[in-house]
């Protein structure tokens, strides 16, 4: 029984050696990106929220709320029951040919979670795309909804500008953005996120990294990189890329959220920036346990009202488990908090065609799914 015991544990002990070698191994894989170096890394280093190789927010933001544990987070994700969190129902998708929209009209794209198509003043515009089946760079977990269709890269048109939030999975997916090489014609993103891109075969003059407060001229619309509080990161270590928002203006002024807990920021952006036709803000994956990094839906209707928005936008649900709470509530929640405050809010179906000129009333298209 002794010899038995003894030869299981040099087994398991073999079997842990090898995963941790394979891990090793896996975390080479040209999809994990590139550390930032040389002139990149200089410039980082010149801002004064860089130390000690990472980015930190201007506003005091941990990672998790007072009282929280990662031993808390552990057990809540992994042995709290998941209540819905998962759609039982395939998702309703609208497919539309967007080869062939009217080139005259300003409008918007939501292809679920983070990742949407925007045309504005003749420009094409994609924003954090993700066309994978996962969110993670493990292929067997965070696994996207089942949905009547997927909006592929084949699907997207030539791209004028490109937007990259941050450098999250879920934001910035390898295999789509191998593909989509050919279709992009200048990328927009945060400091050291320009790394990851050149890596994977993007030429640098194609790149454009902003830090908060500067601003670049781009096919015919003045962009302004804006604070999120967030953080960044593709492995172990966190912040080593900037995490951003962006002030989108053409004929129309749009503020491109991407992910981030609420905070003062947002009165600061609108009272600078603003008023904007549109805020498109990240409404999902969100818990109590971490919401200083993302906000609640009632905070995001919150964050419309500083940022003086005319109408609202959530992204960053309906096609990823990233959080434990049931799929459709984030919808929920923003549409009764919205329709409580007064505010416009935008709630689309996938791939329905939203004409920014000409707004209509959307209908909750999440209820009666299970």
């Amino acid at each position: 029984m002794k010899k038995f015991f003894i030869r299981v544990m040099q087994i398991l002990l073999i079997v842990i050696v090898l995963l941790i070698i394979g891990g090793l191994i896996y975390m080479r894989h040209t999809r994990f990106g590139a550390e930032p170096t040389g002139e990149r890394l200089a410039r980082m280093e010149s801002k004064s929220n860089y130390s000690d190789g990472a980015f930190d927010n201007l506003e005091p933001t941990p990672a998790l709320a007072e009282g929280t544990t990662y031993s808390d987070v552990f057990k809540n994700f992994f042995f709290t029951k998941k209540v819905r969190n998962v759609p039982q129902d395939t998702l309703p998708v609208i497919k539309t040919d967007l080869h062939r929209l009217p080139a005259d009209s300003n409008l918007y794209v939501w292809f679920g979670h983070s990742s949407y198509f925007i045309q504005l003043d003749g420009k094409k515009i994609l924003v954090d795309p993700v066309f994978s089946k996962y969110a993670t760079p493990v292929r067997i977990s965070v696994r996207a909804f089942n949905s009547a269709y997927e909006y592929v890269v084949q699907d997207m048109p030539e791209i004028d500008i490109l937007f990259i939030t941050h450098d999250h999975w879920d934001h910035l997916d390898y295999n789509t953005f191998i593909k989509l090489k050919d279709k992009v014609q200048h990328i927009v993103t945060g400091l050291g996120v320009g790394a990851h891109l050149e890596k994977w075969g993007y030429p640098a003059n194609q790149i454009t990294e902003l830090y908060w407060g500067e601003g670049v001229a781009l096919a015919g619309m003045q962009i302004t990189s804006t604070t999120a509080r967030h953080f960044s990161g593709r492995a172990f270590k966190r912040n080593t890329t900037l995490w951003s928002s962006f002030v989108l203006q053409g004929s129309k002024k749009l503020f491109l959220g991407g992910d981030s807990g609420y905070g003062k920021h947002f009165k600061e952006i609108g009272q600078q920036y603003g008023p904007f036709d549109f805020a498109i803000l990240e409404n999902g994956q969100y818990n109590r346990m971490w919401h200083h990094i993302h906000m609640m839906p009632e905070e995001v209707v919150l964050a419309s009202q500083d940022l003086q928005a005319a109408y609202l936008i959530p992204v960053h649900s309906a096609k990823f488990p990233l959080a434990n709470h049931a799929w459709d509530e984030p919808l929920i929640r923003v549409t009764k908090a919205a329709q409580e405050e007064g505010v416009n809010l935008i709630t689309p179906q996938i791939g329905e065609v939203v004409y920014m000129d000409s707004i209509p009333t959307y209908r909750p298209w999440w209820e009666g799914l299970q």
